[in-house]
Order: structure tokens, then sequence, then C-alpha cells
């Protein structure tokens, strides 16, 4: 047996339950193409966060462990600070991408929200831990916005841009680098991958409630609604978000939000091949950068970048 390649193959583990957690991310856009449901983006986000936040939650509650020793007041009230600005950032996420969508098109306000996140990820995670990221993560990082920039097919002409939509696709990208540095703060309190995200994504569940019923809920009664909730719940949701979290218990932050640009190649290739979409030469070669980019993040090196996880399993 090959105990160096055994290594890092399992070392790619992580990596790759990121990258299949963007790959359900990305089939958010196709699924609301094919239920053609006539709901809000505000009604449709919340109802995905409900959903999958509620069932997160019940799996943390049925997986709950036997109550620890009481900690230091000021250490329970910090936790509760992580977990409730965590939960900050997956409420405002669906709002502000969607604003940033409406007053600049989806093509722009989507490379404005997932190119900021990974750049705000860093920012926050360097002021936390207090250690820039690596020239690696830059390198790959700096890559695949190159091919995030090329496959939206904004580089043609000029246009006007909105600076509240602008603001809005931004404010997007702060409130995922929020969520992924408060949950990976929580990891290294020892929580496992299941609480984190359980917790986090079950108070945003409650919190959502109320912006549904005001949303309507008329639509939720259809054939094509319900399975969309599901979907989007279960799928991109629940599942996405176990796979996320298991990542990100074990690799940087700054590592996860790059890898989760995974998404707009995911959902370039079902929109060719589900909705029949057509692939410019231009998206051809930014999928080959974006590809690039995240071999470049996600391959193993000799300093591992991996965060023990020693404290619990998913």
């Amino acid at each position: 047996m090959n105990l160096p390649r055994l290594c890092n193959n399992l070392s790619m583990l992580p990596a790759l339950a990121v990258l299949a957690a963007a790959l359900c991310f990305a089939t958010t856009g196709t699924a609301q193409a094919l239920a053609g449901v006539d709901a809000s983006p505000v009604a449709v986000g919340a109802a995905r966060i409900v959903v999958g936040g509620g069932i997160l939650g019940l799996l943390a509650l049925a997986r709950r462990r036997p109550t620890s020793p009481p900690r230091a007041a000021a250490r329970r009230g910090s936790t509760a600070v992580l977990i409730a600005v965590g939960a900050l950032g997956v409420l405002a996420y669906q709002p502000l991408f969607f604003l940033g969508a409406r007053e600049n098109g989806v093509a722009i306000g989507t490379v404005v929200a997932l190119g900021s996140a990974p750049i705000a990820t860093g920012i926050v995670d360097a002021i936390r831990s207090r250690r820039l990221p690596s020239g690696r993560w830059m390198l790959a990082t700096a890559i695949a916005l190159a091919g995030v920039v090329l496959v939206s097919g904004v580089t043609g002409g000029a246009v006007a841009l909105a600076p509240g939509g602008l603001l809005a696709s931004a404010g997007a990208g702060m409130s995922y680098a929020l969520y992924t540095v408060c949950d990976k703060a929580l990891f290294e309190r020892g929580w496992n991958s299941t609480r984190v995200m359980g917790t986090v994504f079950g108070v945003a569940a409650v919190a959502s409630l109320p912006v549904l019923l005001a949303a309507g809920t008329s639509w939720l009664l259809t054939p094509n609604g319900l399975g969309l909730a599901l979907w989007l719940g279960v799928v991109t949701t629940a599942v996405a978000y176990l796979l996320f979290g298991w990542g990100l218990a074990r690799l940087t932050a700054v590592t996860v939000s790059t890898l989760t640009l995974a998404e707009p190649l995911g959902a370039t290739l079902l929109g060719l091949l589900v909705l029949q979409e057509q692939l410019s030469a231009v998206s051809a070669v930014g999928l080959a950068l974006i590809a690039m980019g995240l071999a470049v993040v996600s391959a193993p090196s000799r300093r591992r970048e991996e965060v023990p996880d020693a404290t619990a399993p998913a």
C-alpha cells in the first residue's frame, strides 16, 4: 500500500465534500426555471431556509449530547453572539442576492455576490485569526474569479450599474463571509458540523417563518411549488450544508469560500444539459479557469491546510 498516496486521497475528501455542496447549490436556478412557480424570490428563499434549516435543526436536536459542565458566562455569551451573527448572515444572503440581481441583472448580481464572498471571507478571517491567507489561496481565487466573470458574460460592452444593487450584491458576499467565519469559530470551540449547521440554520429557519408567511404561501399548495420548496430545502440546503459543514470543519474558511465558486461552473453545465442553453467561447474559457482555480486550491500540499477536527465527527 502506498501510504503517502492514501493520505493525499484522504486529505482531498473535505475539498470534495465542499465541491459536492457547491454542485447542490448550483441546482437552485435550474430547479426554479423548471418549476415555473408564481412566487417572489423572497418567498422562495424563505421557504428554502424554513425547510432546510428546519431539517438541520431537527438533526442537531436528535444528535444532541449530554450537557457539558457550565462554562464561563463570557464564553457562553460570545458563543451566542456567533450563533446570532451566523444566523443573521444566512437570513440576509437571500434578499440581498435577489435585490442585487434585480437591480443590475442576474449576471452582474451573481458575479459581484459570488466574487465578493471569498474576498470578504479572507478579510473577515484575517481580522479574526490575525493571519493573512496564503499566496496559493490568493492565486487560486484570482484565477477562479476571472473565470466567474467570463462565464457570466458581463465583459462585453459598457453597462450602467445601479449603486444600490452593487451594495446589495456585495452585502450578500459579506453575509456569506459572516456565517462561514462564525461557523468556523464554533468548530474551533469543539462543536461538530451537525451541531453547528443545525443550530445556525435552525435559528435562521425560525426567523424565516414570519418572512415566508408575509411573502405568501399559496404557491406551496401547488405540486410544482411544493416540489420546488422540498428540493431547495432538502438538497440545496440540508444536504448541501451538511457537506459544506463537514468540509469547513477540516479546511480553512478561506479555502472553503473559494471552493464554493464551483457553483457557477455547475449551474452553467446544468443550463447546457438541462435547459438547452448555449455556451460561448468566452464562457468556455471561463469554465476552464474556474476548474483550474479549484484544482489549485484543493490539491494536496506538503503543508496540510486542513484544520484538525479531533473534537467530534460530523
